[in-house]
């Protein structure tokens, strides 16, 4: 049982660095651009103890909110009890990446679109609704050059 209560507390596998990640944080990081309104995810870099986020928030997903040179301030709803509250977090751009949650959304609104513009050049109209995917059809199986199979367990044999 864990008697230490302190800031970074039970965080020693969470902070960790990756395999053969480990060292000075890529100058990359740096010339990513961040806007307000752009969805982050934040996952602490432990190579930066500097604006590092509280382990509540590692592996959560934010909206950006402000942008300052060197930081952001990203909003995270946390569940308090029975309802949300809105979390303002400023943390340093080595702790956060842009998310890939809206890439697929995004890639569905640009087929689609191009699906319409095709369609409506046709004067045809075309579904553009996600469909299940439906069983597959049903068939017989044929017996001729497919004889039957019976399938026994492997007996279990101990060699020493």
């Amino acid at each position: 049982m864990p008697h230490s209560f302190g800031y970074r507390a039970r965080t020693r596998h969470m902070f960790k660095r990756g395999f053969k990640d480990h060292g000075p944080v890529k100058l990359s990081t740096y010339l990513i651009n961040y806007r307000v309104g752009d969805i982050v995810d934040i996952k602490a870099n432990a190579a930066q103890q500097k604006g590092m986020p509280h382990k509540f928030y590692h592996g959560r997903t934010g909206i950006v909110y402000n942008v300052t040179p060197h930081a952001v301030g990203v909003i995270v709803y946390k569940v308090v009890g029975n309802r949300y509250i809105e979390k303002r977090v400023n943390l340093r751009v080595e702790h956060i990446r842009h998310s890939k949650c809206r890439q697929e959304f995004l890639d569905r609104v640009k087929r689609n679109h191009e699906a319409h513009v095709a369609a409506k050049e046709k004067g045809e109209r075309v579904s553009l609704k996600r469909a299940h995917a439906l069983p597959r059809e049903a068939h017989t199986v044929s017996v001729v050059k497919n004889a039957p199979q019976t399938m026994v367990p492997v007996p279990y044999e101990t060699t020493i």
